[in-house]
Order: structure tokens, then sequence, then C-alpha cells
């Protein structure tokens, strides 16, 4: 069977290949220009070829040739570039060197001469001056032969995550083909005001992410690792899809190999008595005065999970929400089960890295609806694949920059941050492995 194919370009830790993949796609090719990143995509995704590279620096062929696809059509190219500019007076706003990853968006999709086009972003880009970068964008694939979506603003808490998280979705498709829709809600979020979210069902809550996860302060060994053997409690039926409990977990993805006794992700904090006194005293739903952390309702859904800044601006972490039972901040685990990846996933084992990877990442389920709308339009018929995938060697999941970028036989690309936080100069990479 011969599944279609897609590339994931600024793949991140893979949110979106989880999501295309378990809609159907074979994701062949994943691009990531962070080496950490890159690692961890790589020990998650054992069947894909990562690309450790910017894609400013990458043509189709290079994508093709690295994949080994050959000549084989490419049904869908997808990812978020970073997007910066703003439109100027005299210049349009696509010709911003700030936008520059977009236009190379738009290079290897018309390079690759894929039949389909996902572009994701912050809700950000539709208002104020962006609108005409997006009004740019959609005029510079309609003049490369796509017709394309009037752009769509989507909320995962519509589609079955416990998170209220905006993201900017435009889907395309080479002239004459069948567009997408764009996926109508299946769940209710809280916070919208939809006539049609009165008929639809309420979408899993916080305690229904969180509930069997036993508290990582019971565990000792989690003060220094990410993984410890434990006693899980009773799920909820959104646990049990992503603890691989129920028949279907996987969608139309593959199974992978891993322990299940095991909970991984879940390196503890060690928060002052204050802070723990701060925290239990707040009430679910609330913002803790302090700290300005908001504390998860147990019946409601998570804030925005956000990544913080990269190393090259300062290598903040932005701050976890407050567990609605225990008076910590939730584990790397948790934001995990907040956004709807599955327990075999695995980040970073470092907090930082690992929060970094979640927040950036799109909610697999909010990327499968999406790319299942486009499985439709192509006319292909899913089925779940009958191989069952080896997880990658969990030294990737451990590697500094430094580390990952030997490992790919690269030259470090980004500024790397020293034991406080600052960030160290490393020379721009040049080569790819």
């Amino acid at each position: 069977m011969t599944r279609p194919i897609g590339i994931d370009l600024f793949a991140g830790a893979g949110g979106m290949s989880l999501g295309f993949e378990q809609a159907g796609f074979d994701v062949v090719a994943a691009v990531e220009i962070d080496p950490i990143h890159a690692a961890v995509h790589s020990y998650n995704f054992p069947n894909c070829t990562v690309i450790p590279q910017s894609v400013s620096s990458l043509t189709a062929d290079d994508i093709r040739e690295a994949a080994n696809i050959g000549t084989r059509n490419v049904d869908i190219v997808f990812g978020g570039a970073p997007c910066q500019g703003f439109s100027l007076i005299g210049q349009r706003a696509l010709d911003d060197p700030r936008n520059s990853l977009v236009k190379d968006f738009v290079r290897i999709v018309v390079g690759l001469d894929s039949s389909y086009f996902v572009f994701e972003n912050v809700k950000g880009i539709t208002v104020g001056k962006h609108k005409q970068f997006l009004a740019e964008l959609i005029e510079e694939f309609q003049g490369k032969g796509y017709n394309v979506l009037p752009w769509k603003v989507l909320n995962a808490a519509n589609y079955g995550v416990p998170q209220e998280r905006e993201r900017l979705i435009l889907i395309g498709g080479k002239c004459g083909l069948t567009l997408p829709e764009y996926p109508a809600p299946v769940t209710r979020s809280p916070r919208s005001n939809l006539l049609m979210d009165s008929e639809l069902p309420n979408g899993p809550t916080c305690q229904d992410a969180l509930g069997d996860i036993p508290d990582a302060e019971a565990y000792e060994e989690l003060m220094e690792a990410d993984s410890a053997v434990v006693q899980w409690g009773k799920p909820s039926s959104y646990a049990k899809v992503l603890r691989d409990l129920v028949s279907g977990s996987n969608f139309y993805g593959y199974k992978r190999s891993w322990d299940k006794n095991l909970l991984t992700c879940s390196l503890r904090t060690n928060h002052s008595e204050l802070s723990r006194t701060r925290f239990a005293s707040t009430e679910m739903g609330q913002i803790e005065p302090t700290s300005r952390f908001f504390k998860l309702h147990a019946n409601g859904v998570s804030n925005t999970l956000r990544a913080g800044t990269d190393s090259a601006r300062g290598a903040f972490t932005s701050p976890r929400p407050i567990h609605y039972k225990y008076p910590r901040c939730i584990t790397v685990r948790e934001m995990l089960r907040l956004h709807g990846f599955p327990d075999w996933f695995r980040t970073h084992v470092t907090k930082w890295h690992g929060a970094r990877q979640v927040g950036n990442a799109v909610p697999p389920p909010l990327a499968r609806a999406v790319a299942a709308s486009v499985i439709e339009a192509i006319g292909w018929e899913p089925a779940s694949p009958d191989d069952t995938l080896l997880l990658g060697d969990e030294k990737l999941l451990s590697m500094d920059m430094g580390q990952a970028s030997r490992y790919f036989e690269i030259n470090v690309p980004i500024k790397q941050r020293d034991r406080k936080g600052s960030p160290k100069p490393k020379q721009v990479m040049l080569n790819l492995a």
C-alpha cells in the first residue's frame, strides 16, 4: 500500500508531522535548523529523513535526494515559517528580508511541484499591517499556479484538544485539483461564542488530560531523571487514546514500540515553599498574582502553552501553568497531554528545551483534522499501516547543541546559552549532513 507523501518544513519536534502521519500521510522528510529539535524529531519519527539545515540554503532537489523519493509526486508540503516583517510603504511585505523564510516556503512548494500545501502561523498575522502580508502570500501562490482558500483561524479546543490555542491556517492546491475544505469543529471551545458550538459536545478537560498521571513529586528519581516506572491512575477516554490503551489510538499512523509503564518527560521542578503556598492558595482558573502563572481549572481547558524565547533572544522560559491539584507547575509530560501528544512521544530531557518543543508545536489533533481534509480532497481512502516502529536511540533526547551538531555532522547553527542562560555566539551553519 503506497500512502500519499508529505514534507514538513520548520518541523520542530514534530507536532504537524505527527498529525499528518495520523491522517494517513507518510512524512518522508522534515527540515529543522535547530539540531536539538532535529535530534528529538529523529527519535520520534525513525522512518523520516531529518534535514538539519535552514530552508534558505535548500533546494527542492536537495530534499528529494535526502528523502530518496526520486521523481515521486509530492502530495503535500506543510509548515509554519517564522514571520516577523511588516508591510512597508512602497514595499511589499513579502519582500521584507525578515520574511525571507516565508518566500522560501513558497519556493520549495513550487520547486517540489507539490499538489497541496498547508501554511500555519500565529493568529497575530491576521490583524493590522500583517493582513497585507497574507494577501501578498496568497497572491504569490496564485501566480505560481495554485488555488488558495481564504485563510482561517482554527482553535485547537474545537478539535478535541484541552487547550485554547488559535492558529492561522492557509490551504492551497494546484490549479485543476480539488481544493480541501477547512475541517469543521468537533468539540466545543469554552471561550467560543459561535452559535454552532452549542450543538457540539464538550471537549476534554484538564482533568481528563492529567487525572491519571501520578504526581511527579512522589518519585525521588524524577529529581535527576526525566523518566520513572510509576503507578498509573484511572485514565479518561481522552487519556486512553494517548496511552494507546484502546483500538484505533494511532488513527492512521504507525504504532510505536514503547514501555507503557514508564512516565517520561517529567523532570521535577524545585519550587520554594513560599511559591507552593501561593500556588495552593490560588483558585483554579485564576492568575497567581506574584508569578502571574495561570492555574489550570480541572473542568476547564488550559491557556495557550507558549515556548518562550530561544537562546538567541535570551533563553527565557515561558511559564508553565500551575497544576489544578498539586502546588507546582505542570511537567513537560503534562504539557504534552494538554497538547494532544501520545505518551510514546518524547521531548528533550531538560525542562527548558522540552517546554519549548511543546510550546512551538501545532497540537497533533488540530494538524490531523487539517490533514484529513487534504486526504479527502486527494480522494485517498486512508488505512492503518501494519508496521510497528522502534523509536530512536534515547541519547538523541539528551544532546546539547554541540553534541547534536556533531551527530548530524554540521556546524553549530545558532547561539547556545551558557549555564547562566546567556547566549554564547557560535558560527553560522553552512553545511548539510
